[in-house]
């Protein structure tokens, strides 16, 4: 399906604003998440700059950053040297607005470039233009711009990360039915970004969309996993295996370290390394903090992740010979995974909570009274008044023999069934 662009409002606003202050913003977001269109898209209205760097030779890099450019500047001169392209730049006598995409991969090579844009934008960069570096690297562009050390730590006016759209802008760009149960298995199985939603066809269910992304012959998906870990710099096995053993069940640093036959020590700069990449999510109960407790439990954030490491690695050999109910099944239970994360996002501060014999969907302040707390149930599935206030029964016995219910008097009681996804 061909996209129109949507949504991304707050975004365009933000540029909107960046280039009428000038100097460096930043921007950047994972992969396919939409940062290149959405770039391009406000640029083309300002007849602004682009060019998205390759991975090359400094020299080969320079001359495909000049080749783009061009077209579109004032000079005789060609640039052998940052320094020089710089120069260039800052001669050019129009106020002009640069976007250098995929930044990390011009670092990469030349270890100098930051220190040498750090003193271009000191001292050179003319008045009122706007240099925008763009990366998909969640790690590497933290470590270029939000380090202390970094050379281009705190040069940026802004950085501005470019997140996953959410349900209500994949209906509005795919054309489905807002609070629908199936349109929302579909967004469960795409997530929130754009490029995914490309495969979602008129009149197509479910087990077809995900068969075509992931099942079919040399699907798009088989290798997304990878390149996106290739992308954020975690490179090996392990990172694969620990993602796996996260899909199939084992939430608990130690029961992934028995996954991998491995002392849970061992793996703690590498599920450090998956955090700050925005792969893996850390969940603490709800009032604990990291130096307050040691109960942690690990999710693939992603939705579309968390499908190939839960649905797609276990069954991709069977998946053929399973009957529709059962391919139906597997995508049901993944979706109310997402939906769960849906529900939390809805509420500020919201967190998950277990001891040793509750386990409670969603705890948070209660939008509704700061002083109050609120305690839901979510089930992925819409309720009928019966078994609502069945539900809401057993919760509130739930909250009688959990140990928060010491320390908050004030409580508000809610099931979160599917009919609020028309909300």
């Amino acid at each position: 399906m061909n996209m129109d662009f949507v949504n991304r409002d707050a975004e365009l606003r933000e540029l909107d604003a960046a280039a009428k202050r000038g100097g460096l913003l930043v921007v950047f977001g994972r992969r396919r998440v939409g940062k290149t269109r959405l770039l391009r898209q406000w640029l083309q209205a300002r007849d602004g700059l682009y060019s998205q760097a390759i991975e090359a030779q400094r020299d080969l890099q320079i001359q495909q950053v000049f080749a783009d450019l061009r077209p579109q500047l004032e000079t005789q001169l060609v640039p052998k040297t940052w320094p020089e392209l710089l120069e260039i730049l800052a001669l050019q006598k129009r106020r002009w607005v640069l976007c250098l995409d995929e930044f990390p991969y011009l670092t990469a090579v030349d270890a100098s470039l930051p220190s040498q844009l750090q003193r271009w934008l000191d001292h050179s960069l003319p008045r009122g233009c706007l240099l925008i570096l763009a990366g998909s690297s969640t790690r590497m562009m933290n470590d270029l711009f939000l380090h202390r050390a970094a050379p281009l730590y705190g040069r940026a006016r802004k950085l501005l990360h470019v997140r996953p759209m959410d349900y209500a802008a994949f209906c509005a760009a795919c054309g489905q039915k807002p609070g629908s149960l199936e349109s929302f298995e579909k967004f469960a199985c795409v997530g929130g970004i754009p490029k995914y939603w490309e495969f979602v066809e008129a009149g197509q269910d479910v087990v077809a969309l995900v068969e075509s992304l992931y099942f079919d012959f040399a699907p798009y998906m088989e290798q997304e996993p990878q390149r996106i870990l290739r992308d954020e710099g975690v490179i090996g096995l392990n990172a694969v295996a620990v993602l796996q053993a996260v899909g199939r069940g084992a939430e608990r640093p130690s029961e992934i370290a028995g996954r991998l036959g491995t002392a849970q020590t061992n793996l703690s700069r590498l599920l450090q390394q998956l955090l700050d990449a925005s792969v893996l999510a850390r969940d603490l109960p709800f009032g604990e903090s990291v130096r307050s407790t040691r109960k942690t439990l690990y999710r693939i954030q992603d939705p579309t992740m968390r499908f190939w490491f839960r649905v797609f690695s276990p069954h991709q050999s069977r998946w053929r010979t399973y009957p529709a109910a059962e391919k139906r099944k597997l995508i049901y239970d993944h979706a109310a995974t997402v939906f769960e994360d849906f529900c939390r996002a809805r509420f500020p501060g919201a967190q998950r909570y277990w001891e040793s014999n509750v386990e409670l969907d969603l705890v948070a302040p209660d939008p509704g009274d700061a002083k109050r707390l609120l305690v839901a149930e979510v089930k992925w599935r819409r309720l009928s008044v019966a078994e609502r206030k069945n539900v809401l029964r057993q919760l509130e016995s739930k909250w009688s023999h959990c140990s928060l219910r010491a320390r908050h008097r004030n409580v508000r009681f809610e099931v979160l069934d599917a009919g609020i996804l028309a909300e």
